[in-house]
């Protein structure tokens, strides 16, 4: 589970769609206040930035569409609460940037 840190236009296709899979899961359990994954950190860093959740989730789609996918799961813009920005990670921007290096997958990460 995680959502990056990082601008959307660089991920793969699959960390892009990856993303955007798990947070929608995250958005149901805060919201629904589903159990599963509601202990994870990742989870937990979204806690009270419902908002800021809502943005990253704009970005993504706005990659998804750039990309030529189709986005068919809007979230809902009245459940955005709490804070419009995210300033707690899981891992720094840099250790991101290396996790993506390291997989090899095809994102622009620079060298």
């Amino acid at each position: 589970m995680r959502i990056w840190d990082l601008p959307p236009a660089i991920l793969c296709r699959n960390h892009l769609l990856g993303e955007h899979r798990e947070l929608h899961c995250i958005w149901n359990v805060i919201t629904k206040g589903r159990k599963g994954y509601s202990r994870h950190p990742e989870t937990l860093r979204w806690n009270g930035k419902l908002k800021a959740l809502y943005l990253r989730h704009d970005k993504l789609v706005e990659e998804i569409v750039r990309r030529g996918y189709k986005h068919n799961s809007p979230i809902d813009k009245e459940l955005t609460t709490g804070s419009d920005i995210q300033d707690v990670y899981v891992d720094s921007i840099e250790r991101q940037r290396e996790l993506l290096r390291i997989k090899g997958c095809g994102c622009k990460v620079e060298e």
